[in-house]
């Protein structure tokens, strides 16, 4: 499932804004830690612009530097910005719980993805409690069509939609339906396409409408997963999905 949290492109326009976003999108799971020659690479800016905007982020609790390598980390300030926007949203209200037994059951990690337009972002995680698991930051992207939660949302998609979307993930048909030979009406399957090591077991969570509103995860470590294992896994999958759905006031048919 790889993923696609940092900043990929300089930063093309002169305003503030776009570039704290962008020195902000540098911080990942990867590489937590950067100092300010490493950001000033990334956002395509010279290090003392970089420079005279990390002071700032500091100041408004964005970001932390550690007082020995004064190197920069995010800091949890973002999540007073983010707070509002996450505890509003219904449907990680309605999947927290869910997540929290399908984990419990299977002992792997779940989580709940969001369509953001160009990829699925992890908006809600229950990490396993397993030594060896694959777990993510919340916020966490995933911009390939070889990841399972991609292309859950892709095969609801159609017409022009569909055909943008395909573009964005330098994709098509072909290539498509070749990732998505696991895949069965219920979940969509990543077995090991990313990430060699990891499974990656998605489903579609819909509102009361019907409509597609998220995708249920489950992420494992591929040497724990044999084939009774993964059709065990797509139950659990299918029927997570399920759940919160019904607790959206929408209704799924599970299959055996």
């Amino acid at each position: 499932m790889a993923s696609t949290t940092g900043n990929e492109s300089p930063v093309r326009s002169g305003s503030p804004v776009a570039t704290a976003m962008a020195i902000l999108r540098c911080f990942t799971a990867q590489h937590p830690v950067l100092g300010v020659v490493d950001i000033a690479e990334q956002v395509g800016l010279h290090k003392s612009s970089v420079s005279r905007m990390l002071p700032t982020l500091e100041s408004e609790g964005l970001v932390e530097r550690d007082p020995y390598s004064q190197k920069y980390r995010l800091s949890l300030g973002l999540l007073q910005v983010a707070g509002s926007l996450l505890s509003d949203l219904d449907i990680r209200r309605a999947a927290a719980p869910v997540l929290a037994e399908v984990t419990e059951a299977t002992g792997e990690t779940s989580s709940l993805l969001l369509w953001d337009g160009d990829g699925a972002a992890t908006v809600e995680q229950v990490p396993s409690r397993r030594a060896v698991k694959h777990a993510v930051e919340l916020g966490t992207r995933y911009a390939t069509p070889a990841s399972s939660s991609v292309r859950i949302f892709l095969r609801e998609m159609s017409g022009e939609a569909r055909a943008t979307a395909l573009e964005r993930l330098d994709t098509d048909e072909e290539a498509l339906a070749a990732l998505s030979r696991d895949d069965d009406e219920r979940c969509a399957v990543n077995d090991g396409l990313t990430v060699p090591d990891e499974v990656g077991i998605a489903a579609a969570v819909r509102d009361h409408r019907g409509d597609l509103v998220g995708s249920l995860l489950i992420a494992a470590p591929r040497y724990r997963v044999d084939r009774e294992r993964l059709d065990e896994l797509r139950d659990a999958c299918g029927q997570a999905a399920a759940g919160i759905t019904a607790r959206l006031g929408g209704t799924a048919a599970l299959l055996p």
